[in-house]
């Protein structure tokens, strides 16, 4: 592995680091092997800035959403924010109405907009609430030995491909199904692979509980009101008994709601751009629904994927 340069100026400024990382462009986008991941290569620097705290220092009070790509990020950013918020906005007037929930929580290492500078985090008031797709041990080693909360959320592994695929599809980068599929059995796909990103954060929520809440994306559609409930407790900010009484718990899954956020035009049409991909706020949004990958892969690769992913999650305990 190519050793890692002190911070990101240093990785900006010398060419030959990045392309020092094993390469493969079979997903058509450029992903680099950093740190045993496979990382869209223009987001290295600023995952390199925020592990040597250039960018970001964690704070007691910081929450950070972390998902693997396509596990429900856009959903899980809506509700934290509107938890977080709720005292703060009203309802009828809330920002998740006229903003991206991408844009209401920034990520750590991916910029919203093509050729941004590294994202001031110091300049948010606490509590922060924060994003990022890089696996538990891929963060700032600060964050662990600080008092920061960190929220995971899974998915289903064969619907987090098919949804993985169609969102390469969104962005126009033709990739066929079959071989899409190859490689993410194979480990290699967009933060991937996908068991070692799941499992590093399950285990450590097994070992801090109280530090690392793990989620699954299929419990919290079931019953999306307890899902929230339980989001606000962590949170250290717990619905009051006149909140429940007055059904904020009920307004903040409605306001988050699939049907509610899809509906909304600056999630139909608003263009955003993160280095040569080109992102719309659409793109954030397909269905959201459980079991659909039964509609694109057939029952021997659902069975395959299956057994791959039993096979890597072993005796930790978690299971899909």
């Amino acid at each position: 592995m190519a050793p890692i340069p002190p911070h990101a100026r240093e990785i900006e400024e010398t060419n030959g680091f990045l392309s020092s990382l094993p390469l493969t462009e079979d997903w058509i986008l450029p992903l680099r092997l950093y740190q045993s991941f496979w990382l869209y290569e223009p987001h290295i620097p600023h995952v390199i800035a925020a592990q040597h705290q250039v960018s970001f220092t964690p704070r007691p009070s910081d929450v950070i959403l972390s998902t693997f790509p396509k596990c429900g990020t856009t959903w899980l950013k809506a509700l934290a924010f509107a938890v977080m918020n709720r005292s703060v906005y009203a309802f009828s007037d809330h920002p998740l109405l006229s903003k991206n929930p991408h844009e209401c929580v920034p990520y750590l290492e991916i910029p919203l907009k093509r050729d941004a500078a590294v994202f001031d985090f110091e300049k948010l008031p606490s509590p922060r609430l924060l994003a990022t797709h890089m696996p538990y041990s891929m963060l700032p080693a600060s964050v662990a030995g600080s008092d920061c909360k960190v929220i995971y959320l899974c998915r289903e592994p064969k619907d987090t491909f098919v949804s993985l695929w169609h969102f390469h599809k969104m962005l126009d980068v033709e990739i066929e199904l079959g071989p899409a599929f190859d490689l993410f059995c194979d480990g290699v796909s967009l933060n991937g692979p996908f068991w070692d990103h799941v499992l590093d954060y399950w285990k450590e929520s097994l070992k801090r509980p109280d530090k690392v809440l793990f989620l699954k994306y299929e419990e919290m559609l079931t019953d999306t009101t307890y899902a929230v409930r339980k989001l606000a407790k962590y949170m250290g900010c717990p619905f009051s008994s006149e909140e429940e009484k007055d059904g904020v718990v009920e307004e903040v899954a409605k306001l988050c709601s699939f049907k509610k956020l899809t509906g909304l035009e600056v999630n139909k049409d608003k263009d955003e751009r993160t280095g040569k991909v080109v992102l719309t706020n659409a793109s954030f949004f397909r269905k959201g629904e459980v079991g659909d990958w039964s509609n694109h892969l057939s029952p021997q690769m659902g069975k395959k994927l299956d057994s791959i992913v039993k096979h890597k999650c072993g005796d930790s305990g978690l299971t899909f």
